[in-house]
């Protein structure tokens, strides 16, 4: 009995454990562009591209409007879609690789390269 019971007390454990590296997928939706004097859309997408680049993204313009941004850590990728224009911008899922994917949770540091590349696109805006 007190093996049955240490036994589903290891298993819950390790569910708990499992679940710790996994979170919901952090989307960015509607970040305001603030700069300091108006801008065009080839400033925000400059700015962009810069933010991205400086983290280590591969930032890829597909359209105006559009920008696809690739990480590429060890044996790990995440794919975002960046999608703006002058007033505001969006960081969303695309695709992974590595990162526990499962439809509505991925990897914490997922969560933690998008709050990043936030940051920096919002630094890189107030320089515009």
């Amino acid at each position: 009995m007190l093996r049955r019971i240490l036994g589903l007390i290891l298993a819950a454990f390790f569910v708990v454990l499992a679940g710790c590296r996994s979170a919901p997928i952090l989307e960015v939706v509607a970040a305001p562009v603030v700069t300091t004097k108006p801008v065009t859309m080839e400033a925000v997408q400059n700015a962009i591209v810069v933010a991205g680049n400086g983290l280590g993204w591969k930032m890829e313009p597909l359209n105006p409007g559009t920008i696809t941004g690739i990480l590429d850590l060890r044996t790990h990728r995440a794919v975002v879609e960046v999608t703006y224009d002058t007033k505001t911008y969006n960081i969303k899922y695309k695709d992974s690789s590595n990162l526990d994917y499962n439809g509505t949770s991925i990897h914490k540091n997922y969560n933690g390269w998008v709050e990043n590349l936030d940051k920096a696109i919002r630094v890189q805006l107030a320089k515009t």
